[in-house]
């Protein structure tokens, strides 16, 4: 599925990349050395697959593997954060993530920490990951403190947006969870065809698993969990059915809140940072094409019970694979913030 790449043009060499070691800041959590601007992150110019190929700035100790870590580089002693487990889709890594949804370059203004690590094979595999990310999980907690993580988000783009939703209900999740957001991974309480157009196979027509082949998820967004949590749904305009966004949510019902209302429209002058660059056999605009200025389409479903946060965002004239820009970005972290 997703590989790397860019905006639009080059952009770090070796040389510019070294220099980024160099600004290191004083401010060191847990070993990992906080950096300013952020190690191997792409220019607004474009990125390149060497500087997306990277893995990380931090060490998950029991495994060796890396993972990136990012975190207010000013963070003061007991100050509260909000903490999001950042999950790419199949066929992609940890900074193709970081880029794709980039919360990363929104992490001074909304203190946040940031941990965004790369599945095995390309994907995420219960029995190579899941003692990995729970390992991340708790290492932050403990190095920031327990106490002083006031907010835990589970983000995941299409593969990690499924396995967001799988992981939510087990723990060390399930007891410390605000919310989740589901990048085209997934809409609480909505079935996979009511949500997603099938991609064309040759021809035009629709690609179809071979006869009595099931679906393949690693979990079914349309069961409802047992246990209430914030949730934020995004998705490109052209991903949906020809029916589009659908005008209710169970999830949102079962969360008592009011029903669907239309919320702002968000305009960006800047396009994401990646899109799916690669030269497709079958392109088509329900995959996505290479990332772009936009807009975005809020729906709201306010008043939820306990102070929870429900809302699906469109991102119009995109697909799957366009990387988000930064004023959507923004305003899925203020509805992020929002939630109790």
């Amino acid at each position: 599925m997703l590989t790397t790449l860019s905006r639009t043009a080059a952009l770090l060499g070796a040389g510019a990349a070294m220099a980024l070691g160099s600004q290191a800041l004083a401010k060191d959590v847990g070993g990992v050395a906080c950096q300013g601007p952020p190690p191997f992150h792409c220019e607004a110019t474009g990125c390149t697959a060497p500087l997306i190929a990277q893995t990380g700035n931090a060490v998950e100790t029991g495994s060796g593997r890396k993972f990136f870590l990012d975190y207010p580089c000013d963070l003061k002693p007991g100050e509260k954060v909000t903490f999001v487990l950042n999950l790419h889709g199949g066929g992609s890594i940890g900074n193709w993530q970081r880029h794709y949804f980039p919360i990363v370059d929104l992490k001074d203004r909304y203190r946040l920490v940031v941990a965004s690590p790369s599945g095995s094979d390309l994907g995420w595999n219960p029995a190579k990951d899941d003692a990995y990310l729970q390992a991340i999980v708790e290492r932050v907690y403990a190095d920031f403190g327990a106490s002083n993580i006031k907010a835990f988000w589970l983000a995941g783009h299409s593969l990690g947006g499924q396995t967001s939703n799988r992981l939510l209900v087990t723990e060390p999740y399930r007891s410390r969870l605000t919310g989740w957001v589901s990048l085209s991974g997934g809409r609480l309480g909505s079935r996979r065809e009511e949500v997603r157009a099938p991609i064309p196979g040759p021809g035009g027509q629709p690609a179809t698993p071979p006869a009595g082949a099931p679906m393949r998820l690693v979990a079914d967004a349309a069961v409802l969990p047992d246990f209430a949590f914030s949730h934020i749904y995004e998705t490109g305009e052209h991903e949906l059915t020809a029916a589009g966004l659908p005008g209710g949510s169970p999830w949102a019902q079962k969360l008592k809140c009011g029903p669907q209302t239309v919320g702002r429209k968000i305009v960006d002058t800047q396009a994401g940072y990646v899109s799916d660059s690669r030269v497709q056999a079958n392109p088509n605009p329900i995959w996505g094409g290479m990332a772009a200025p936009g807009a975005a389409q809020i729906y709201l479903y306010p008043a939820c019970a306990d102070g929870k946060i429900v809302a699906d965002i469109v991102r119009l004239n995109k697909g799957h694979t366009e990387g988000l820009e930064p004023n959507i970005t923004e305003e899925i972290v203020k509805l992020m913030m929002a939630a109790k």
